[in-house]
């Protein structure tokens, strides 16, 4: 809401006692050239610059809906744009507000335009939260332009907006901190005044442990930073210790180097423990890489992979559930991915193991490579183009569904190769039904065995 005498008060306060308030608001950018990352949003001319009144002519502001995970800048935007701008700032958190709160900014913003000739911002945090009637309380005043909604979200907005507020938006998405953006919002926060003033410093052994902690979170970088600086003082010492952030944060310092042999050999640990169907190693690895901020796409890109390797058609539903988690996590993002990923990993170690679609495109490519390939049979070519029929194409081609069984004994593959059989699959789990199926079929085929 708008700020009332004891917001103003506690605001004065923190500019006189700057410790009052937490590191991370301390260190809040005061323009959008000290905002950490999300340089693709930042650009001239781009809606958030045109928000703080940094460009000028007939086109006005847009209404904006920041999308993003946790820690990368949602908030920090839109209170640098309440700095920034010569409009009227109202915010407005979704948990808190219903329509008569909304409806009273919107009564507010047009008594503000039409009485002083002054624009109204309004800030909505966590929007996803609001019904779908309470979301359709906001279209008035955006459509009109009554006010310039700044919308935030870290869920998939396409699920959780309503279409009408969406088509009336630019929604922006936000990217998660590189270690890069953290490191640098770190280092500032060590020796600016706002910050720490260098009270302290920060080993490069104990800064690494930071950022993996942090996880591409600037808040919570923050945060455990303000904690293990405050502890270290206490303890009369200058320098932030790696074993005063593990005692800190309660987290122990994982060896994990995500650019080093660490990084695939855990991974690689991981994968043989899926095919070895020992489910619990597999977790244990999983969560080291979890514990370690290793990123989570990663981690199901490794396990879309063992689902067609090391299961294929032993468990045809593998493939399904790895891509799943894969999207869930792209859209959830850490600590919740975590639940997904063990979900996939659980059902991938315990699914039986085949890796019969392996080798069966392993043999083939070898095959191709090796030059075994020949014209494709006449009967199989195009015959839809004219002239076709006086190549010869597709005459004697048999249709499959005009027989009785629905499979004609014709040959398909080159003369080279017509005989050649590279899918050998195994009897484990749903595979067994396949191996039947292709007995039958080459049978039926009039295949002659190699």
């Amino acid at each position: 809401m708008e700020p009332d005498l004891f917001t103003a008060a506690a605001e004065e306060r923190q500019e006189k006692e700057p410790s009052s308030s937490p590191l991370a608001v301390r260190m809040r950018p005061r323009t959008l050239d000290e905002v950490v990352g999300q340089r693709h949003l930042l650009k001239p001319g781009s809606p958030l610059r045109r928000l703080v009144g940094e460009a000028s002519g007939p086109a006005g502001p847009s209404s904006v809906i920041l999308w993003g995970p946790p820690g990368t800048g949602k908030t920090t935007l839109a209170y640098v744009v309440s700095k920034a701008t010569d409009a009227r700032f109202v915010e407005l958190s979704a948990i808190t507000a219903g329509v008569k709160e909304v409806r009273s900014v919107i009564d507010g913003a047009r008594r503000a335009s039409g009485g002083y000739g002054k624009e109204t911002v309004l800030f909505l945090d966590e929007i996803h939260r609001f019904s779908k009637a309470q979301q359709d309380s906001l279209l008035p005043a955006v459509e009109n332009r009554w006010v310039t909604l700044i919308a935030a979200t870290t869920e998939n907005p396409y699920f959780s907006v309503i279409s009408p507020l969406l088509s009336r938006s630019l929604l922006l998405t936000l990217e998660p901190l590189t270690d890069d953006d953290i490191k640098g919002l770190v280092q500032r926060a060590l020796t600016d005044e706002r910050g720490l003033k260098g009270a302290v410093t920060l080993p490069e052994e104990t800064e690494s442990h930071l950022l993996r902690i942090a996880g591409g979170d600037a808040r919570r970088a923050l945060t455990a930073l303000e904690a293990a600086a405050g502890a270290a003082l206490d303890k009369g010492e200058t320098e932030i210790g790696l074993t005063t952030l593990e005692e800190t944060v309660d987290r122990a310092a994982v060896k994990y180097d995500r650019d080093g042999d660490q990084h695939y050999d855990v991974a690689s640990a991981l994968i043989k423990s899926i095919r070895g169907s020992d489910v619990d190693a597999a977790l244990h690895y999983l969560a080291r890489m979890i514990e370690a901020g290793e990123d989570p796409r990663f981690i199901a890109r490794r396990l879309m992979i063992s689902a067609s390797e090391d299961i294929g058609l032993a468990d045809p539903t593998a493939l399904q559930t790895a891509v799943a988690a894969a999207q869930a996590v792209a859209m959830i993002g850490f600590p919740e991915a975590a639940l997904t990923l063990s979900h996939a990993t659980i059902a991938l170690a315990l699914a039986p193991k085949s890796n019969a679609a392996t080798t069966a495109i392993g043999a083939a490519l070898e095959d191709v490579r090796k030059g075994l390939a020949g014209p494709v049979p006449a009967h199989l070519r195009d015959s839809h183009y004219k002239g076709a029929t006086k190549l010869g194409h597709g005459q004697g081609y048999v249709y499959p569904h005009d027989l009785p069984e629905g499979i004609a004994a014709q040959q398909y593959a080159p003369d080279a190769l017509k005989d050649r059989e590279y899918y050998e699959p195994t009897r484990h789990g749903a595979e067994a039904r396949y191996a039947d199926a292709v007995e039958w079929t080459r049978k039926n085929l009039g295949r002659k065995r190699t």
